[in-house]
């Protein structure tokens, strides 16, 4: 109830024919992370945990799986990080009972693009970046962060990205991108929150705006200009059901609308796949020396 007595919102817009069930697929994913762990021959695992819904799923999602004390969460906010972020991230600790790391990434930034005090190691030029070029280099840094905690903590860096965000290439290349496995990338956002709210995520995190958090105010919505379960329902009658151009149209989507999620999808490729090898010898990796991640001796010893 709102403080006037009426009845609360409901959290997020969820389009019927994105639903799932919930159920399966929290068992689908949990036997999918015990499996990719065990292959690689371990048994903890270790994500970046901002306050957004995505990675609070993955980190239930994750607890579920091996036992919360298995899980390692850490929160890197930048200074203009939104505080409540930052809260938000410790109540998800709070209420798994996982290890967690605070790594403030505000001088790794600061240290290239530079601040009020002085220019960076990037040079003078760099104090002017913009938003989105110090957004990207603060994913890489996050990233960056993980990796090293996954040394220490002996564990796989799991990845906190959806279907969505892949698909219109909403992602940095070797920052959120970058991981060992990927739980909900087959996950629209809006079958996320459908997720996050059937296994328990606290409901402030369900309500918020989502956003990367990358400069104050941001959110993903606003800078796409598009609503996510907008984009989700075209984006699952364009891919996963192969609907035409004309019957999409036939069906409700602007036309200009179905030519700019083309777009994205396509000029987004490049981040979807491994990076092409120019062949030269008579058996070159990725293109005709092709084993399964679970080949026999793959995994540790």
């Amino acid at each position: 109830m709102t403080p006037d007595g009426a009845p609360l919102a409901p959290p997020f817009v969820l389009p019927e024919e994105l639903r799932i069930d919930g159920a399966v697929a929290r068992r689908v994913i949990a036997e999918f992370i015990r499996r990719q762990l065990a292959q690689a021959g371990f048994d903890r695992a270790v994500l970046g945990l901002s306050g957004g819904i995505d990675s609070a799923l993955v980190a239930y999602l994750t607890a579920e799986a091996i036992g919360a004390d298995r899980l390692l969460c850490v929160l890197m906010p930048y200074r203009t990080s939104s505080p409540a972020s930052v809260e938000d991230a410790e109540e998800v600790v709070r209420r798994l009972g996982c290890a967690r790391d605070l790594v403030e990434i505000t001088g790794m930034v600061d240290a290239y693009f530079g601040d009020h005090a002085g220019p960076g190691a990037a040079g003078e030029e760099a104090r002017d970046a913009t938003a989105l070029r110090r957004g990207n280099l603060m994913a890489r840094m996050r990233m960056a962060v993980l990796y090293d905690r996954s040394v220490t903590w002996g564990g796989l860096v799991v990845g906190t990205s959806n279907k969505t965000e892949a698909l219109i290439g909403y992602t940095t290349l070797f920052g959120d991108s970058a991981c060992a496995f990927a739980p909900i990338g087959d996950l629209y956002k809006s079958q996320v929150r459908q997720l996050a709210a059937e296994i328990g995520v606290p409901d402030a995190i369900l309500r918020k705006a989502p956003s990367a958090d990358l400069w104050p105010g941001q959110t993903d919505e606003a800078e796409a200009g598009f609503t996510y379960p907008e984009l989700d329902r075209l984006l699952q009658a364009m891919i996963d059901r192969r609907r035409t151009r004309e019957e999409l149209v036939a069906v409700g989507f602007a036309p200009e609308t179905i030519a700019r999620v083309e777009r994205l999808v396509a000029a987004s490729e490049f981040k979807r796949q491994v990076p092409p090898v120019a062949k030269l010898g008579p058996r070159t990796t990725g293109v005709d020396y092709l084993y399964p991640r679970r080949r026999p001796g793959s995994a540790r010893r």
